[in-house]
């Protein structure tokens, strides 16, 4: 599986990372998180890739420049999780495994955050595990690449 490339999408305010909310997501910075997935890609012969953007149509250019070239996308969507069906349609494009992501478990917290539009057209969803969400969510697109 060398040399293959991993998308690691984040979406809005995720640049506010250990500024916002630190009792919900943390105090690590979004830097950390990428670094940690970048660790994490690397031990499974991945190369990370990182886009974050607050606007969904940036992530939904990125998504589109994957295909054909990256072999899976982690995507922590944010806010856009609960309505952002051009992600869900750019995603549901994409050829590789994709892996939804989120520091908090939406599910247990404010009833809005319960619905997913990104879950349907992804391979699974890892929540509520802070910061080692990012190695799992690796993790787990390399076990999937794997076989």
């Amino acid at each position: 599986m060398s040399d293959q490339l991993l998308l690691l999408l984040s979406g809005p305010n995720l640049n506010l990372l250990g500024e916002r909310q630190p009792d919900v997501y943390g105090t690590e910075t979004l830097d950390d998180h990428v670094e940690s997935a970048r660790l994490a890609a690397g031990a499974r012969g991945l190369t990370l890739e990182h886009v974050q953007s607050n606007h969904e149509g940036e992530l939904v250019d990125a998504i589109h420049a994957a295909r054909g070239r990256c072999a899976g996308i982690v995507v922590n969507p944010g806010a856009f999780t609960h309505y952002a069906w051009a992600i869900h349609d750019a995603l549901a494009a994409f050829e590789g495994p994709v892996v939804e992501l989120h520091l908090s478990n939406p599910a247990a917290r404010e009833p809005w955050r319960h619905t997913s539009v990104v879950a349907p057209v992804a391979s699974g969803t890892i929540a509520g595990f802070g910061g080692a969400g990012y190695r799992m969510a690796v993790e787990a697109v390399a076990d999937l690449l794997d076989g």
